[in-house]
């Protein structure tokens, strides 16, 4: 087992190739998505928000597959979205025009709750395998969730694509101008080589992730919250707090919530499908996701006022996900044992 400095090197490198990698895959994204004439929310949500997602998905294919460790998976996903719903808007609105980060109809009432059902969804499949699907050998409610089971979050994503599919119908009927200088077959070579880089960092996040959980005695699930979602999270971070600066809120709220939609719908059931099916720890997952929920139930409510997200509604936000790292510092502590 590699010492804990190793692994801490590890932590550092795998963290600047996600956000490197992550940066090349949506620079090539967004002029993709341009070239294509896509509405910006589209942009945001689709284009952008999978790009900056390729870490998490590479994060649970590699943990399930190389270090059968599907935990660290959904850790990732879980703290990364929190991350996501949390600090991204909030630093996005402080370095905003005006310090607030403006809001429309179509991301509070389509984008912000489409991702307050995609928790929905993915909860009760987690709660179908429990109950039809118990795990064997165990003392803890664990559930197997089959691929079958798997499909049930990618059918509705498959929803949200449709949904987007035609608001970019609507947006291009009414374009005009056609977007010159961008050679698609170069942005496409470029995309491809930035999920080469995204790959070996996410390898080295989870090799990082299952090495201090082995050294330190604690859950993978524990390590998954911190070290792979802070790594995973850095290319979200950039592509909302970009757009901000310039001036773009509708597409760097959007990546917020497509972000994690991709995360919760497509990133997790992949994992799923590519092991053949994966054990859940249910005691672990339930208050995670119960957190996530919470929090996003926070920034939903602060979003429709003034449809607007001001200085001071950062700062609440802010200080919601200091209560998780306070909650997490205190599991890693033994003071608490919820996660195990």
């Amino acid at each position: 087992m590699a010492s804990v400095p190793i692994l801490v090197g590890f932590t550092v490198v795998g963290a600047i190739l996600a956000w490197k990698g992550g940066d090349m895959l949506v620079q090539a994204s967004d002029r993709l998505g341009a070239y294509y004439g896509l509405p910006a929310i589209v942009q945001g949500a689709i284009i952008a928000a999978v790009g900056s997602s390729f870490p998490e998905l590479s994060s649970i294919v590699i943990a399930t597959l190389r270090y059968q460790s599907f935990d660290i998976g959904v850790g990732a996903v879980v703290g990364s979205a929190v991350y996501n719903i949390l600090i991204i808007p909030a630093v996005s609105a402080l370095v905003g025009e005006g310090q607030r980060l403006a809001s429309n109809r179509d991301l509070v009432y389509k984008e912000a709750q489409f991702y307050l059902l995609s928790i929905a969804v993915l909860v009760l499949t987690f709660s179908l395998a429990v109950i039809y699907r118990p795990a064997a050998d165990t003392a803890g409610l664990d559930g197997f969730v089959t691929r079958p089971l798997a499909c049930i979050p990618l059918g509705l994503y498959g929803l949200y694509l449709f949904m987007q599919y035609h608001d970019t119908l609507e947006h291009r009927a009414g374009l005009t101008a056609v977007v010159d200088g961008v050679n698609p077959k170069r942005e496409w070579l470029a995309l491809g080589g930035s999920l080469a880089v995204i790959l070996v960092g996410a390898e080295l996040l989870v090799r990082a992730a299952v090495g201090l959980g082995d050294a330190f005695g604690t859950s993978p699930f524990l390590w998954g919250l911190t070290v792979v979602a802070a790594g995973t999270s850095l290319p979200d971070t950039f592509v909302s707090v970009g757009a901000a600066r310039q001036g773009n809120a509708p597409m760097s709220l959007a990546n917020v919530f497509g972000s994690n939609v991709f995360a919760l719908l497509v990133a997790l059931p992949v994992g799923i499908l590519v092991a053949g099916g994966a054990v859940i720890a249910f005691e672990e997952v339930v208050p995670m996701m119960s957190f996530l929920t919470g929090a996003s139930v926070v920034f939903f409510a602060v979003l429709r006022t003034e449809m607007a997200l001001t200085r001071g509604e950062a700062y609440v936000l802010l200080g919601t996900y200091a209560l998780f790292v306070a909650w997490l510092v205190a599991e890693s502590l033994g003071v608490t044992g919820v996660l195990g």
